[in-house]
């Protein structure tokens, strides 16, 4: 397995939000992770990531135990995460926030950029732009862009579509997963948006109050009234 949390409690403080949380992704999976706000979503991601430590649960990747291990050492094991509100250097130009993706990886090996702008090539247009005068769609293509300069073998999203356009929207979707289909790589995607997390995953799971309240593929969960209980569609 790529990557299977087993029995994860989590919270803030006293306050407990992923609750005996388990699952398992298979390594070139794109899994979707859907839920209304405050059911956990965001507070899984951070726990994958190594931005909160867990209560209680284990986090394994590529078969080694990971719980333990602090962000930078995630990245060096092969992490990229990509947070909601995209987390860039607004005044640094596209290029060096490329370049800040390559370094903060510690991994060495080679140089992406080629590649990373064949996916996104109106970041080619803005090399010298300041990211922060950049549109949200940009933005987060340049999050996306700087994540892929790490050569990542899992990806983490967190509200990839928030405060973006719905025509970029489903573009940084096909983008996505074309870079899924090439490079192979493990994406979990945590939305609100369904027909985003539809187009790109093929198992998604709900969450509801910090537990996984159905999982399947999108056929199976639009067909039946999961939907309607737990994501008011």
């Amino acid at each position: 397995m790529s990557v299977r949390v087993e029995k994860l409690i989590a919270g803030y403080g006293d306050i407990t939000v992923l609750r005996d949380m388990s699952l398992r992704v298979d390594p070139g999976e794109i899994v979707g992770i859907l839920g209304r706000n405050g059911m956990g979503k965001t507070t899984l991601i951070r726990c994958l990531a190594g931005l909160i430590k867990p209560d209680a649960g284990s986090i394994v990747f590529e078969g080694q135990d990971v719980t333990a291990l602090e962000p930078h050492e995630r990245a060096r094991r092969g992490f990229t995460t990509i947070v909601q509100g995209r987390g860039m250097f607004p005044q640094m130009t596209v290029a060096e926030n490329l370049e800040m993706g390559r370094i903060a990886s510690g991994r060495g090996g080679r140089d992406r950029l080629s590649e990373v702008l064949s996916y996104f090539p109106r970041l080619q247009e803005r090399m010298n732009q300041q990211a922060g005068t950049m549109s949200g769609g940009e933005q987060q293509m340049l999050a996306i862009g700087r994540g892929l300069m790490a050569n990542p073998r899992l990806m983490l999203l967190d509200e990839p579509s928030d405060g973006i356009m719905p025509s970029l929207v489903t573009q940084i979707a096909e983008i996505l997963v074309q870079i899924n289909q090439r490079e192979k790589m493990t994406i979990i995607i945590v939305e609100q948006n369904v027909p985003m997390v539809f187009r790109m995953s093929k198992h998604c799971l709900i969450l509801e109050k910090g537990r996984i309240v159905a999982e399947g593929d999108p056929n199976e969960l639009s067909s039946s009234n999961i939907m309607q209980e737990y994501l008011a569609i």
